[in-house]
């Protein structure tokens, strides 16, 4: 695979996502969400705020080009917190290791879709445990109401972006990640990249990257975002229970268990 634009574009900030494949077969989040959906959706949430002193590390993303990776821990560590009720310590080794057995050991950045294959198939090693998901679904990032539903409902969020170089100037600067005019505007003009969504606010969705809390506007992810996906730990929580339509999905996994998921594409 070619190295992902924007690897080495800043001194810190390291992207590595790589372009977005699509398939078919990637379950469609609104239709397993509950029409009507009975579930009072607050104008701001955060699970951190909820859920209080889940740290936010930079899994060695401002050496290496892991944003997949880290965004999976960020992702699991919240997992954690609701199935073990504690805050396990994923290390940059744990991130640093699966990043490599993922790219065969360049640093030329993941796929998102064949990483989130390959967690759900074999999972990875964090924390010393071997750790899996259940499944994963696609969520239309120019819907607002449907990504809020998710971050909500605690599945876990995870999205892609084509940053532009706006961007940087904007998290250098300490400022939200909003559209801007002009060439530094332009899609994909820094590269991929891959976060964590912890939460939102009425400005728009809040994520976890570089060490950080990042606001973005439901602008720019509507301008930015190639793909997104609702990830599925625990199936039993309340909310997903009063949110979505958990049969449908039980059936798929029924139909589809994980080693039936095709394996991550070879480039």
């Amino acid at each position: 695979m070619a190295r992902a634009k924007g690897i080495g574009f800043h001194k810190v900030f390291k992207l590595g996502k790589a372009r977005a494949r699509k398939d078919p077969r990637t379950l469609q989040f609104s239709k397993l969400m509950k029409a009507p959906f009975d579930l009072v959706i607050p104008d701001a949430y955060d699970f951190d705020v909820k859920h209080s002193g889940i740290p936010t590390p930079m899994y060695a993303n401002d050496k290496l080009g892991d944003c997949v990776i880290a965004g999976r821990a960020h992702h699991t560590l919240r997992f954690e917190v609701i199935e073990q009720n504690q805050i396990i310590s994923i290390s940059d080794q744990d991130v640093i290791s699966e990043y490599f057995l993922e790219t065969g050991g360049m640093d030329n950045g993941v796929v998102v879709l064949d990483s989130l294959n390959r967690w759900r198939n074999t999972g990875w090693l964090a924390a010393d445990q071997q750790l899996t998901i259940s499944a994963f679904a696609q969520i239309n990032p120019a819907n607002p109401d449907e990504v809020k539903n998710a971050i909500f409902m605690d599945v876990g969020v995870g999205i892609g972006l084509l940053l532009p170089k706006s961007a940087k100037g904007q998290i250098d600067g300490g400022q939200p990640w909003e559209v801007v005019d002009g060439s530094t505007g332009s899609p994909n003009s820094w590269g991929g990249h891959y976060v964590y969504v912890s939460g939102y606010t009425a400005q728009g969705p809040v994520c976890v990257t570089w060490g950080r809390k990042q606001q973005m506007t439901w602008n720019f992810l509507r301008t930015y975002c190639d793909e997104a996906y609702a990830v599925f730990d625990a199936l039993n929580t309340k909310k997903l229970k009063e949110g979505l339509r958990v049969n449908l999905l039980t059936d798929f996994l029924r139909v589809n268990p994980p080693t039936s998921i095709a394996a991550p594409i070879s480039y």
